[in-house]
Order: structure tokens, then C-alpha cells, then sequence
């Protein structure tokens, strides 16, 4: 028995150490960040929260449109670290200098686009998520804010994430404790109207990020062009159109990425306007278990992001077997993470509610809804280091596109509209409807990482 235990042991789990500390080095920086960056929005909340529920679902409701923005840098982030990872592990810097030209040029155009409809059209967006006025008006204050935010978050956020794939965790943490201060000190100062200053309520948070937001970008850019010691960037590069051979690999590779975390937008943006049409206290709570979600998925976050670098790194060295063993691992740490997880939100979900003050329909909400969420982020870290990590390293980015779309939209996206809209059924029965798709891949990716079809190189410059 022994016997086969070590065997069995062997051929699914690393058990050499250094890749253990080679995981801290890039999981300990971005489970940090995340807490901070999670502390933030915490914060966020409760400052807004002190305003009134149709504060707290103007600003939800005006980040989700945000969002979309963020899942699609994201996206480009994700494709620019499955190129970049593969190639770093082959030791062809030329050509991750070149995948970072690229990332930065689809980032730049993406923001300026989102910038101008953020201008054009805020009314317009807020209309899209909830029909209450009060909610409408307060939103688009905030989003004529937001505006000036997506050019310096985009290139600071893709900065910061593809640097990852090059071994290059920590700036993420470093830029996530300026924002940290400077987010906490800004939104106190112009939320409540302090030091002078008016107090501008929603547009205050809104005014807070975008301080926070410029900060993070003059950290990156001069940490790039003046620290970073490995990649040497120069922004030269920007001007110059990719060659047609890397646009063919950021197309075949990497531009499936960037499709799925923009379909996670879209359906996340759609979960919200599920709820944010069953009535702000349902919003309301959605916000402030979205906040408490978040803490306890910081690790699983850490986990996915590690397992892509390292297995990006071992598929472009070549070492297709070590990374498949790899692959099996970090499942196995997925699923620790996961159970981990769901108990912090139940520890801690109840007593995060008690921070606001909201009323005690929207308490009873926010409790069930929290309940939920406890067992749906143990699905969570499941597929979340599944699709964002292991098998997105390998290269497998078509295969888990296309599962996106068939889950998120022909299972979760209509279920979860027919579970809240049409037969109106308990907000925290909808919120597990509307996260099936968590469940459903926890399943089907597994036996996809049972081949050896996930895993496809990127082709040498």
C-alpha cells in the first residue's frame, strides 16, 4: 500500500521543494495585493455605504460598467502573460519585449474607446443596470469621473500583472500599498468633505480612485523605465506595429483570453443587471457580499496566477511532462484553497454586514446571499485555477473560450434570469444560479487536464 501511495504520489504531485518556494515567491506578493486592493474596495463600500443604499447601488452599478474595462485588461494581461511566460521560459527576451509593445497598444486603444462612451453616455449606461432614478442620477456623477481613469489603470494594471510572467510579482504589492494610502486618504477627504474640501458624496469616491489610479501609473511607468532590470523596456516600441508572425501567435494563443475574460464581463455585467432589476436592497447586498467574496478569494486569485506563470514558463522550456505533474498539483492546492475559503466567508460574512448601515430587510438578504457565496467559492477556486491558471498557461485558451461561452450564456446567464426575473425566487437561490457555470467547469476541466491536449507552445521568432 505504501508502495502505491508513493507512486501514485510521484506521478501527480511535485514534491521537490524549490518548486514550492518558486509558488511563494509569485503567490506570497499577489495574495498580499489582493488583500490590499480588497481592503480598499471594503473601504470603499462602507465610506459610500454611510450615504445611503442608493449611494451604495449607484457606485456598484456605475463599477460594473467599469468592469467591463477591467475583465477586458485583464484579458489582454492574460494573453500577454501566455505568450510572454512561454517565451521568458524559452529565453527570448526580444520577443517578450515585443509582446509587451503589443499588450500596451490594444490597452491604450481600448481605454480611450471606453473613456469617450463613459463621457458620451453615462445616463445611458446607468439605464442599462436599474430603472430607479435616485440610483440613475447618482450614478452618472460617478461615471463622468471614471472617465479620466480607464488610460493610467489600464497600462498600470497590465504593467504590473504581465511583469508577473517575467518572475516579477512584487510590483503589484509595492503599487497596491500607494493606492492603498492615498485611495483611503483621497475618498476620506472628498466623500465626507474635509480639509477644506467640498464633500462631493458618490463623485468623491469616484475623484478618490482616480487620485489613486494616477499614482499607480507614475509608480509602474518609472519602475519600468528606470528599475526593471531583466526586460529593459523602452517605450520606443509603442510605435511600432507587431510582426505578422507574433500577431499570428497573440491571435491564435492569446486572443481567445482576451475574448473569455471580456465574456466574463459581459456576464458579470449581466448578473448585475439581473439583480439590480429585483431592487436596490438586493443590489445592496450583492455589493457587500461582492466585498467579502473578494477577501476570501485573494489565495485562489494567487494560486490561478502562479500556476499560469510557472506552467507557462515549463511548457515554453519544453518539459511537457513536468508540467502536466505540475498542472495536477496545483488542482490539488485549488481544492485546500477552495474549502479554506468558504469557511473564512462564513466566519466573517456575517460580521462584515454588521459595518453597514443598511436596513434590516437588506441584513436578511445580505446574510443568505453570503451563505451562498460560501459554497460557491469552493467551486470558484476550483475552475478559477483550472481556466485562468493551469490549463490557460498550457495554452489551451480556444478550448476554454468556447467553454465560457457555453456555460456562462446557455447555463448561468438565462437560468439565473429565469430564477430572478420570472419566477422571482429567493435572492440567494439566484446567486447560486447565477454562478452554475463555477460548478459545471469544476467538472469538465479536470477531464480535460486528464490528455495532454491542453497544452500547445507558442512558436519560436
Amino acid at each position: 500500500m505504501t508502495a502505491n501511495r508513493t507512486a501514485w504520489l510521484d506521478r501527480y504531485l511535485v514534491r521537490d521543494k524549490g518548486f514550492y518556494r518558486k509558488i511563494g515567491v509569485i503567490l506570497i506578493p499577489i495574495v498580499l495585493q489582493s488583500i490590499i486592493n480588497q481592503g480598499v474596495n471594503m473601504m470603499d463600500t462602507v465610506m459610500v455605504g454611510r450615504l445611503g443604499e442608493a449611494s451604495i447601488s449607484a457606485s456598484s452599478l456605475a463599477n460594473q460598467f467599469y468592469n467591463i474595462f477591467v475583465f477586458l485588461c485583464m484579458g489582454i494581461s492574460a494573453a500577454g502573460m501566455v505568450l510572454s511566460s512561454q517565451y521568458y521560459g524559452a529565453k527570448d527576451l526580444k520577443t517578450v519585449r515585443r509582446v509587451f509593445d503589443l499588450v500596451l497598444q490594444i490597452v491604450l486603444l481600448s481605454g480611450a474607446v471606453f473613456a469617450v462612451l463613459t463621457v458620451l453616455l453615462p445616463e445611458p449606461i446607468m439605464r442599462i443596470f436599474t430603472n430607479e432614478e435616485d440610483v440613475i442620477a447618482l450614478g452618472a456623477q460617478y461615471l463622468r469621473v471614471t472617465a479620466l481613469i480607464y488610460l493610467p489603470h489600464g497600462v498600470s494594471l497590465v504593467l504590473s500583472n504581465v511583469l508577473r510572467s517575467i518572475g516579477n510579482a512584487k510590483l503589484g504589492l509595492y503599487v497596491s500599498i500607494a493606492s492603498f494610502v492615498v485611495n483611503i486618504g483621497a475618498n476620506y477627504v472628498f466623500i465626507f468633505g474635509k480639509l477644506g474640501m467640498p464633500a462631493l458624496g458618490v463623485m468623491g469616491a469616484a475623484v478618490g480612485t482616480l487620485i489613486a489610479r494616477a499614482v499607480e501609473f507614475l509608480f509602474c511607468t518609472v519602475y519600468l523605465l528606470k528599475t526593471e532590470k531583466v526586460l529593459r523596456y523602452r517605450p520606443s516600441g509603442l510605435f511600432r506595429l507587431p510582426s505578422r508572425a507574433l500577431f499570428h501567435e497573440f491571435r491564435r494563443l492569446g486572443m481567445p483570453a482576451v475574448i473569455s475574460d471580456s465574456i466574463l464581463a459581459l456576464a458579470a455585467s449581466a448578473m448585475s443587471i439581473i439583480l439590480g432589476h429585483m431592487g436596490k436592497e438586493v443590489v445592496s447586498s450583492y455589493a457587500i457580499v461582492t466585498v467579502m467574496d473578494r477577501m476570501a478569494t485573494v489565495a485562489i486569485m494567487g494560486v490561478a496566477s502562479a500556476s499560469g506563470v510557472i506552467i507557462g514558463q515549463t511548457v515554453g522550456e519544453g518539459a511537457i511532462e513536468r508540467a502536466k505533474k505540475e498542472g495536477w498539483t496545483f488542482l490539488f492546492l485549488s481544492v485546500l484553497v477552495g474549502i479554506a475559503a468558504g469557511i473564512l466567508v462564513l466566519i466573517l460574512g456575517e460580521w462584515s454586514i454588521s459595518l453597514y448601515e443598511i436596513e434590516p430587510a437588506t441584513v436578511q438578504i445580505a446574510v443568505a446571499m453570503m451563505e451562498a457565496s460560501a459554497v460557491i467559492v469552493f467551486f470558484q477556486s476550483i475552475q478559477t485555477t483550472l481556466s485562468k491558471g493551469i490549463l490557460r498557461g498550457g495554452g489551451d485558451t480556444k478550448f476554454l473560450m468556447v467553454a465560457d461561452i457555453i456555460f456562462q450564456w446557455v447555463a448561468s446567464i438565462p437560468l439565473g434570469a429565469l430564477a430572478g426575473l420570472v419566477l422571482h425566487l429567493d435572492p440567494a437561490i439566484v446567486l447560486v444560479v447565477l454562478r452554475i457555470d463555477f460548478i459545471i467547469k469544476s467538472v469538465w476541466l479536470v477531464f480535460r487536464l486528464k490528455g495532454d491536449k491542453w497544452i500547445h507552445r507558442a512558436k519560436s521568432m
